[in-house]
């Protein structure tokens, strides 16, 4: 198994504290948590994108592109790329000059993304959101691994014999497709033959159970071998200390306060006390040893092989947050890795990046 660490880039006042950082410091937190990301062993490091409050996450590649001259071995992340917002080709020409400063380690979630004031700051319908997100992912695939391109899309200006620059260093780079509540996501990853990410934050794990199900059914109706079927996993919330009563009351104060804020915006929280959040949604707050059985619990319904955590300290403080990154890395994640496979393909360092990224499948 293999793990990452994630931020939305979220620009809120601390749960807790109340205190709210200012843009810069916060970026600056985001740059603090990558380099610990990477000191710790984590696989990944991913940065959202959301154009809308209370997020600052809406210039992915610039983040990541700083993120890349610092750290050497990690690799980078989207979570989630929101396609259907995006021009494809300008998209295309930020994420392989991308690839290419970080050494080949860019990989992709991509998503049609949510929230209506998103939506209406680019001019996108609910009607027509899947239809973009589809439309930019094809021909994003076509100029990434053709020279030229002709086509005559519905959401932007037709190509004609249309070459775009830079090709990716990744021949080609690794698209995984972000899934949360429609089927639509996942069976354009299936059709595709690619990684399915789901979300896995939000409800208990009924749904997200039967969307990656979905997948795998769709995945076989497509043609492709079922054993090189690959689906991540987020979490609501980590938090891990030596007893499960140490790490339920480092905690509580984080929950309650998250959930304050959520009734503040009018929004009713899914679980409406610590003990049923720590049950029955997908976040792993506990010992290590509850941790490790609430992922293989989830494993069962999911099969997934790469599993992402929250990189930022949400209402933790700073010790609290790297204390517990670190118990994971001890005493959670060498055990995961032996118990639970990781994806059907080679990971490896940048170093290794050409040989690592080589196509283990024929490309739909």
């Amino acid at each position: 198994m293999r793990f990452l660490a994630v931020t939305l880039i979220v620009h809120a006042p601390d749960p807790v504290t109340g205190v709210q950082k200012s843009t810069g410091d916060r970026f600056r937190e985001v740059i603090d948590n990558a380099l610990l990301a990477e000191e710790l062993g984590f696989d990944g490091f991913g940065v959202g994108e959301r154009h809308e409050r209370p997020f600052i996450s809406s210039s992915p590649p610039v983040v990541l592109s700083h993120l890349a001259a610092l750290t050497s071995r990690i690799r980078l992340f989207t979570a989630v790329t929101t396609l259907s917002l995006l021009d494809p080709v300008r998209a295309c020409e930020d994420y392989a000059t991308l690839d290419h400063l970080a050494g080949g380690r860019l990989e992709l979630i991509i998503g049609k993304g949510n929230g209506t004031a998103q939506r209406e700051l680019f001019h996108v319908t609910p009607e027509d959101q899947w239809d973009r997100n589809a439309e930019s992912y094809e021909l994003f695939r076509r100029i990434w691994r053709q020279g030229r391109v002709t086509a005559a899309p519905r959401f932007r200006p037709e190509l004609t014999d249309a070459e775009v620059w830079p090709r990716p260093l990744q021949q080609p780079i690794r698209v995984w497709h972000g899934s949360a509540t429609s089927k639509e996501s996942v069976d354009l990853a299936a059709r595709y033959g690619d990684p399915l990410f789901s979300a896995n934050v939000t409800h208990p794990i009924e749904p997200y159970a039967e969307l990656v199900r979905h997948y795998r059914q769709r995945w076989e109706h497509y043609g492709h071998d079922p054993a090189l079927a690959a689906v991540g996993a987020g979490t609501a919330g980590y938090y891990a200390a030596r007893t499960s009563q140490q790490a339920v009351a480092a905690y509580r104060p984080v929950f309650e306060g998250q959930a304050a804020l959520q009734r503040r915006l009018g929004q009713q929280p899914v679980f409406a006390t610590l003990e049923d959040f720590v049950e029955r949604s997908s976040a792993l707050i506990g010992s290590p040893q509850q941790v490790i059985e609430k992922v293989h619990r989830y494993h069962e319904q999911f099969g997934h092989s790469v599993l992402h955590l929250r990189a930022d300290a949400g209402g933790l403080t700073d010790a609290q947050h790297r204390d517990s990154l670190e118990l994971f890395q001890s005493d959670i994640a060498p055990v995961l890795r032996k118990e639970i496979p990781d994806p059907p393909w080679s990971w490896g360092p940048a170093a290794s990046v050409q040989s690592a990224t080589a196509p283990h499948r024929k490309e739909p």
